[in-house]
C-alpha cells in the first residue's frame, strides 16, 4: 500500500464520487483471527471489511476533492505520534445497535483525539452515534449469534504499535480495500 500520492487509477470507475473511511488497522496474525471468528459466526461481511478501528465512518466525498482529503489526513498524522493499542475483552451497544465488539483497552484516547482531528476541515461531518473506538466482531446479526460472539471474544487479548492511519475506499463491489497509508509523526 503506498505511503501517500497516487492518483486515481485505483478508483478511476469510482465516477463523481466516492466512499471514504479512515482507520487503525489490526495488524496479522490479529487481523485475521477477527475476521476468522466474524466468518464462523456466519458474518457475511467478515471478508469485506479488513479488521480495524474505525477513525472515520463511511463518508461520501466528490473525487476532486480527493487531493485535499490527501493532504488533511497527512497533515493530521504528521501532527501525531505512533503508539500503543491494545485490545481485550469484549463489548456491545445493544440494545441501541445490533453489534458485539473487541474492547480497546490502551490506545483508545489517542483514538479520539484522531477522530476528531480527521473528522474536520474537508471530512467534517456529524456521527449518528458518539464516538467509540473499538474492533467489530458481529453486526447485524441474530441474537443468540451476538451473545455467542460476546461470550467467544470476551478472552481475546492483542497488543501492538499503531505507527499509520489507512485511507479505504469502498468498492462497487462492497469490500472495503485499505488505499493509503499516513505515517504518523512523520513532519
Amino acid at each position: 500500500m503506498p505511503a501517500d500520492g497516487g492518483d486515481l487509477t485505483e478508483v478511476a470507475t469510482i465516477g463523481a464520487s466516492l466512499t471514504i473511511g479512515v482507520a487503525v488497522t489490526v495488524p496479522e496474525p490479529f487481523g485475521s483471527a477477527i475476521q476468522d471468528t466474524r466468518a464462523a459466526l456466519g458474518d457475511p461481511l467478515a471478508r469485506a471489511i479488513p479488521t480495524h478501528v474505525t477513525l472515520l465512518p463511511p463518508t461520501e466525498i466528490p473525487a476532486e476533492r480527493l487531493p485535499q482529503v490527501r493532504a488533511h489526513l497527512a497533515a493530521v498524522a504528521a501532527g501525531r505520534r505512533p503508539f500503543r493499542m491494545q485490545l481485550h475483552g469484549s463489548g456491545t451497544f445493544r440494545p441501541v445497535s445490533p453489534v458485539v465488539f473487541v474492547r480497546v483497552e490502551e490506545g483508545a484516547q489517542e483514538c479520539r483525539e484522531l477522530e476528531a482531528e480527521i473528522r474536520s476541515g474537508p471530512l467534517a461531518r456529524e456521527l449518528a452515534f458518539p464516538y467509540h473506538p473499538h474492533v467489530t466482531v458481529a453486526h447485524g446479526l441474530a441474537e443468540d449469534v451476538l451473545d455467542a460472539a460476546a461470550v467467544q471474544v470476551r478472552a481475546f487479548h492483542a497488543a501492538f504499535a499503531v505507527p499509520a492511519v489507512t485511507l479505504s475506499w469502498f468498492g462497487a463491489d462492497a469490500v472495503w480495500r485499505p488505499w493509503r497509508a499516513y505515517p504518523l509523526g512523520q513532519r
